[in-house]
């Protein structure tokens, strides 16, 4: 009888572990089935948006109507300020103006630290008359250096030279950019002028140097460019 006893009480105690395995998972399958459904959540949810940054709106410095030519700011210069005319450089539209040439001052932009010893500035002039038209891209007879070439200013194309002229002690040295666009001629003179500082009593110090000055017009051009 004993030995029948404890044959039932084993086999009971196998019978109950098994009904337990059996109610009961195994923890590993359910931390990998629970970590799987969470995967796919995180896969299927939709990433958050990003929000859109605009772009700062740059107010342009200067704008002429007429001709839709406009100007960006150009730090370490004075918009709309004019040049000084003088002997080498009337008041014409564009440096060395033909003989009867008509035509429209649109601005200039004047470096800072300019005076009466070397003035450095972009002059920028246009002209709808036929003569000044038809003579738009023909280079003057003062021009010097190499021959013309072909520059893109704002997405136009321009015919570029250099310029200069000189009497007694006063100079003008330019970087020259013509082109026909819009149906009006576009002048636009990268100059450099003054006194040589030598005729001073004392010598003056001018406030830059010709190569100075010219590097610093040529960073201006990119602030050329067209609304329309």
């Amino acid at each position: 009888m004993m030995g029948n006893s404890h044959t039932v009480a084993a086999g009971l105690l196998i019978a109950t572990a098994a009904a337990l395995t059996g109610c009961n998972p195994a923890p590993d399958r359910v931390d990998e089935e629970s970590g799987d459904q969470g995967a796919a959540a995180n896969a299927s949810a939709p990433a958050a948006p990003v929000p859109a940054v605009r772009p700062a709106v740059v107010q342009p410095a200067f704008v002429d109507e007429a001709s839709g030519l406009a100007l960006r700011p150009v730090p370490g210069a004075r918009v709309g300020a004019d040049v000084e005319s003088g002997a080498l450089t009337p008041g014409s539209w564009k440096l060395f103006a033909e003989p009867g040439s008509e035509g429209r001052r649109v601005v200039a932009v004047v470096l800072d630290g300019s005076n009466e010893v070397t003035t450095a500035a972009m002059r920028i002039g246009v002209s709808a008359d036929p003569s000044s038209m038809a003579a738009c891209l023909q280079l003057p007879a003062e021009s010097t250096g190499p021959a013309a070439g072909q520059v893109e200013i704002g997405g136009v194309p321009f015919t570029h030279f250099r310029a200069g002229d000189a009497a007694m002690s006063h100079y003008v040295s330019a970087d020259s950019y013509r082109a026909v666009h819009g149906g009006q001629c576009v002048a636009i003179d990268l100059l450099v002028k003054g006194t040589r500082p030598e005729v001073y009593d004392p010598p003056r110090t001018p406030p830059f140097t010709i190569e100075e000055a010219q590097q610093k017009l040529q960073a201006l051009l990119p602030a050329v460019y067209w609304q329309r």
